[in-house]
């Protein structure tokens, strides 16, 4: 996919490149398409403080006010309880909404 970086804003900095992926999973998974800027650049630092963090950015200006309230809407999120995939019978942690087993998603039940 390509950017057009005209249409794109910047909508979150994020503290390290896995709550960065984390977010932008969840955007997708809302149709939200992202692109991430300063993805190695932390990881360079090595035992320094980071300088810069990764940043997400919204591929479409127009899905900006979207991406925020989701954003806001996935931090308030608290871990539900521990549950038992129906299709294969894989015990999950509440935080996962999604098999990592067979992939059934736990909003289908």
């Amino acid at each position: 996919m390509t950017f057009n970086l005209s249409s794109m804003r910047k909508i979150y900095q994020a503290a390290d490149r896995i709550e960065a992926r984390l977010l932008m999973d969840y955007l997708a998974d809302h149709n939200i398409h992202t692109y991430l800027q300063g993805d190695f650049l932390a990881g360079a630092a090595g035992e320094l403080p980071a300088l810069q963090f990764p940043e997400i950015w919204v591929a479409h200006n127009a899905d900006e006010s979207r991406a925020l309230d989701l954003i806001a809407e996935y931090q308030q999120k608290t871990p539900g309880e521990a549950w038992q995939c129906p299709q294969c019978g894989e015990p999950l942690e509440g935080s996962f909404e999604i098999c990592w087993q067979c992939g059934y998603s736990r909003g289908s039940e």
